[in-house]
């Protein structure tokens, strides 16, 4: 066992597992993530990436490639054996707003959305260790014990927490002894998989919901020409060999009769079936789980891996900040926060499988409540109500995207000042400058102030006299100002916190309000350091009291 500990140990390296080892790594936090398969995952499975964990994607510094790997989801063809019965849009597009500039899911397979990630993961200096199993695990007040085991060898690890990410069958959830509350439709079976297909145009999302022995689906996968085969099987009927023969066959005789096609060249199959299942914890001690290890979906909706994704990056930073020393009760607001999300977000999963089953086709509309930005923390430990407070943005709410200009009269977001691992505080109005200096003082790199200054606000009341840019935003258009209700010329704060929400929001801006919100969730400086963890670790300051609820 190594003599130096390790902040972080997460186990499963799929889309959940990968996004919480880029957040903590780009945080200087040092992270093992080992996965048992032996290599990655190769197919489609979680094609589709909802509009929030886009945004997610941006911050992590992978949307470039994540949307140059996938593509928008084509136009359903609905098909009764040969004809063309009808044409659906499963999901109306949006156009971009100036606060929303990503509205529509993107398809991307999963194994490239891992790809992309492991890439990233590795540009920080970590890399995934396939092969690598969890085998036992104990805990005590100071940390984990656990042992891996890769290549017939065992290996014993210790770190200060553990994370579970390894998918529906999670051996941490099992061996912490969660429930997993739901229920497995044993009778409703589904072959999955990749195929080429012949004969059949790459354009659309071919679906027979009417064919012999049960539904069949091809949904048509960015490059390559390859498909996602989606083949229902009755209940009491044979689940086919997982045979491109079979499966073509299959496909001829209930689908397509007397067609030219030809289903080949098959990079994944598997058989599914569909789950409905959450837990009612997503924490003991010091180990958590995420993603499918704390809830698992049908395949309606797209929901799973956009959930778990936001799992990993609720939990990414405040993991962060308690390593570096802030009050570990910052740590209880995960459950707080993800489970309530979990349980209605299944809880629409569920309800559209349900429509599935029972053949109504309206199932197959999909509503804005699947792009995921309306999610909101409202009433939460860390977004409590203000009473009085009208405001269409406030704590606990998604922090809108806006455009404006730098003060070089460049193009610039907020999604840009807001990328990176850091606080984001706006301030709007005249106060600004006073607001910088004092939450600079108090606060550090750690927070980050942009001054949102109205159309025709000079530049200079934003100088730094350390020549450190406060990278203002110019609101030419007065997008920012609309998006957080703050009128032209009026002092406004808004403090949005490292995964991209709101934390507070005062109009006009209550500093004095901001700093109690704030103080106890970040770190407080120590002597004490962790050589092997850099930057070094630092403890919460004796006396400080927080809202956060004990532990």
């Amino acid at each position: 066992m190594s003599h130096a500990i390790l902040p972080v140990l997460v186990i499963g390296a799929g889309p959940t597992g990968l996004t919480l080892a880029c957040d903590l790594a780009r945080r200087g936090i040092r992270v093992r993530i080992v996965d048992a398969a032996p290599r990655p995952f190769v197919g489609s499975r979680g094609k589709g990436l909802s509009p929030r964990t886009l945004e997610v994607l941006d911050d992590l510094g992978v949307l470039e490639a994540v949307l140059a790997a996938g593509n928008a989801y084509p136009r359903m063809r609905i098909h009764w054996r040969r004809f063309v019965v009808g044409r659906w849009t499963m999901m109306a597009p949006r156009a971009a707003t100036p606060d929303v500039p990503h509205p529509n899911p993107w398809l991307v397979p999963q194994a490239r959305t891992e790809g992309i990630l492991r890439d990233r993961l590795a540009s920080l200096g970590v890399t995934v260790e396939f092969g690598t199993a969890l085998t036992g695990f104990t805990q005590d007040d100071t940390g984990v014990t656990a042992t891996l085991r890769h290549d017939g060898a065992e290996e014993t690890v210790r770190a200060e927490y553990l994370v579970g990410a390894d998918g529906g069958h999670s051996f941490v959830r099992k061996e912490l002894g969660l429930a997993f509350h739901g229920v497995t439709h044993e009778e409703e079976r589904m072959v999955v998989g990749d195929v080429r297909v012949e004969g059949l145009e790459h354009t659309h999302w071919h679906v027979w919901p009417f064919a012999n022995g049960g539904m069949v689906a091809l949904c048509p996968l960015p490059g390559a020409e390859r498909f996602q085969l989606a083949l229902q099987v009755k209940p009491g009927d044979p689940v086919p060999e997982l045979t491109e023969a079979a499966l073509h066959q299959r496909i001829q005789e209930g689908a397509r009769p007397g067609a030219r096609l030809r289903l080949h060249d098959a990079s994944w199959l598997s058989v599914y079936r569909p789950n409905v299942r959450m837990v009612d914890r997503y924490r003991v001690g010091r180990v958590f789980i995420a993603g499918d290890a704390a809830h698992v979906h049908p395949p309606t909706g797209g929901q799973g891996l956009n959930t778990g994704v936001q799992d990993a990056y609720n939990l990414g930073w405040k993991l962060g900040h308690v390593l570096q020393g802030a009050d570990p009760a910052l740590l209880d607001t995960y459950e707080a926060e993800r489970l309530p999300i979990a349980a209605r977000v299944l809880g629409l999963s569920s309800k559209l499988f349900d429509g599935m089953r029972q053949g109504r086709m309206k199932a197959l509309n999909r509503g804005d409540e699947l792009r995921q930005l309306g999610l909101s923390y409202r009433g939460g430990p860390l977004a409590p109500e203000a009473p009085g407070d009208t405001a269409r943005v406030r704590a606990g709410d998604r922090a809108p995207d806006a455009p404006g200009m730098d003060a070089q009269g460049k193009p610039v977001r907020l999604s840009d000042r807001f990328r990176g691992p850091h606080w984001t505080l706006l301030a709007f109005g005249p106060a600004a400058p006073d607001v910088m200096a004092r939450i600079r003082s108090r606060f550090g790199d750690g927070v980050r102030t942009v001054p949102v200054l109205a159309k025709g606000v000079g530049t200079g009341l934003v100088a730094s006299d350390d020549g450190a840019s406060p990278r203002p935003l110019l609101d030419t258009g007065g997008h920012a100002h609309r998006a957080y209700d703050v009128a032209p010329g009026a002092d406004a704060l808004i403090l949005v916190r490292p995964d991209g929400y709101v934390g507070h929001a005062s109009r006009p801006g209550d500093l004095a309000a901001l700093e109690q919100f704030l103080t106890p969730l970040l770190p407080r400086p120590s002597s004490r350091s962790i050589p092997s963890m850099p930057p070094p670790r630092v403890e919460a300051a004796p006396g400080v009291t927080t809202g956060i609820p004990p532990a």
